[in-house]
């Protein structure tokens, strides 16, 4: 086993990017973007940050094989219901390196970590890892995966790849709110696929950060989505009891991919 996870450590080495997204606890600071050069987290979190890892994700035969090493069974299951290897040889090498990354963190073995699911399929830690406070997300589009990190606030990330779709305005008019689709269809013809995008990575980071699955209705909330424009929450139709406050942040982890990141004001 020690040499399987010294052949993993030698095989994501090379694919290290990080996108360290820090926004302050103090509302009334913005959020500041900022990219690092380190392959792990800065597990201090000071001033509330949230960091946000980008990683290329590695597919040969022998990544796939020593990332599935470290899945648990429920993990294996779920990636043996992907339809194509190539959707499922990503889906492994991304699980097996959050894993690592948890691991990491908490001075355990990758394949020891255990997660626990909310019942729209938020993955957490199992109360018995400390710190208990730590929460994550993750997202994988193509071959690139990006993992969030943060302490005691609720975060979601999302990420896409940039391209143009045949139902793209079908999709904007069944899923955004109507002050989205509007804004979406006033777009030049050139800037609707990053525009879709935008608005897409955004409503879903933050549904993800909310942890409601799609309980949470796709219009009971606006984002920004125009192609320069600050990435924000423009309504939020909220919860009866559900008083709390989130900020958004939008950026580019790729060359033709779009991000965005939710966290919980602390």
């Amino acid at each position: 086993m020690r040499n399987e996870m010294r052949r993993v450590e030698r095989l994501w080495r090379g694919t290290c990017r990080v996108s360290r997204i820090v926004i302050d606890a103090t509302r009334n600071s913005p959020g500041v973007c900022r990219l690092a050069t380190d392959c792990e987290p800065d597990w201090s979190f000071q001033n509330g940050a949230v960091h946000v890892m980008v990683r290329r994700l590695p597919t040969t035969r022998e990544a796939v094989r020593a990332a599935s090493a470290l899945l648990s069974g429920v993990e294996r299951q779920r990636a043996n219901r992907f339809a194509f290897d190539r959707d499922r040889h990503r889906f492994i090498v991304a699980r097996a390196l959050l894993r690592r990354l948890l691991g990491a963190r908490l001075g355990t073995r990758p394949e020891a970590v255990e997660l626990v699911y909310g019942p729209h399929g938020k993955p957490a830690l199992a109360p018995r890892h400390a710190p208990a406070d730590l929460r994550f997300n993750l997202s994988h589009s193509e071959d690139l995966a990006a993992y969030a990190f943060a302490h005691g606030r609720e975060i979601g990330v999302d990420v896409e790849a940039v391209r143009s779709m045949c139902d793209a305005d079908a999709i904007a008019a069944r899923f955004f709110s109507a002050r989205e689709n509007q804004t979406y269809l006033s777009l030049d013809s050139r800037d609707r696929p990053r525009g879709f995008f935008h608005c897409w990575t955004r409503k879903e980071a933050f549904i993800k950060a909310l942890g409601d699955g799609l309980s949470c209705p796709l219009d009971r909330f606006d984002v920004s989505l125009a192609p320069g424009e600050p990435a924000r929450i423009l309504r939020l139709a909220r919860a009866p009891g559900d008083g709390r406050r989130w900020r958004m942040e939008s950026f580019a982890p790729a060359a033709g991919f779009v991000a965005a990141l939710v966290a919980e004001d602390s």
